[in-house]
């Protein structure tokens, strides 16, 4: 009997997060999709958890909504818990949601604290209550999601120190973790989004923005689909979404869109 898998996505309310969820439910996978937006409380940027639970049970899937405000950690500890009691068990946690923020030092500190409790805390903690379902199943795979802020500053007119801080240390925790849960078939692995992405949050904060030739959601999906298909020895990776396209032939559209490459170290 084939043991149906389930995956758990945060920041799955819209975005690369609801595109991952729903394409993780064409492959089989029971979905838990964690944020904060519900229709009973809708945030300013489009895009609901229930719509997407929706559309993943129309097309015949399985998936929970599980609202849910990171950055406070007994939330995120309940959001694994409530995924397994609903679900049945744990076999993928995708890190994907994120909370930006402009400014540099001057940064008002409650919004400095609040991106680094949802970009860098968050994953860490619900890495670590995921940790036990996933030896329970066997193994599994966990994926994070930076930025090309990690490595490179943006504008000084746009500055956001705090994001770029938070995010380079999702890679430094994502190395660091797979080599201690090797040992357990856990793999984890980070996809850096360093190519355009029209998500509703990029077209919120950017409203000027011409988004015509930016990827949509759905091509970054594909990158994150092709690495939660990889052995778990497949593990450390950071993984840029420009270079890997152009290695392994996914996400084709992002390959051909410049020939300069983005960095993959920090400068």
């Amino acid at each position: 009997m084939t043991v149906e898998k389930v995956a758990l996505v945060t920041g799955a309310s819209r975005g690369i997060g609801a595109a991952l969820a729903r394409a993780l439910a064409k492959e089989g996978y029971a979905v838990a999709c964690a944020a904060r937006s519900t229709r009973d409380h809708p945030q300013p940027t489009s895009g609901t958890l229930d719509d997407v639970v929706d559309r993943i049970r129309d097309g015949g899937g399985r998936a929970v909504g599980i609202p849910v405000d990171l950055a406070d950690r007994t939330q995120v500890a309940k959001m694994i818990q409530t995924t397994v009691a609903e679900l049945g068990r744990l076999d993928v946690l995708v890190n994907n949601a994120a909370a930006g923020g402009i400014g540099g030092l001057e940064i008002a500190l409650d919004v400095h604290d609040h991106i680094m409790a949802v970009n860098l805390d968050a994953p860490f903690v619900a890495s670590r209550h995921a940790v036990p379902h996933l030896r329970t199943a066997g193994g599994g795979r966990i994926l994070n999601v930076s930025s090309l802020v990690a490595l490179r500053a943006l504008p000084v007119t746009i500055t956001s120190t705090s994001y770029g801080i938070a995010k380079i240390g999702v890679e430094r925790m994502t190395v660091d973790l797979a080599r201690q849960l090797a040992p357990d078939h856990i793999a984890m692995n980070c996809f850096r989004v360093d190519a355009p992405v029209g998500s509703e949050g990029a077209r919120a904060h950017m409203p000027q923005a011409d988004f015509r030739d930016w990827e949509p959601p759905e091509v970054a999906a594909e990158g994150l689909l092709w690495m939660l298909h990889q052995p778990v020895s497949y593990t450390g990776r950071l993984e840029s979404m420009t270079h890997l396209s152009r290695r392994e032939g996914v996400m084709n559209t992002v390959a051909g869109r410049s020939d300069r490459l983005p960095p993959t170290t920090f400068p």
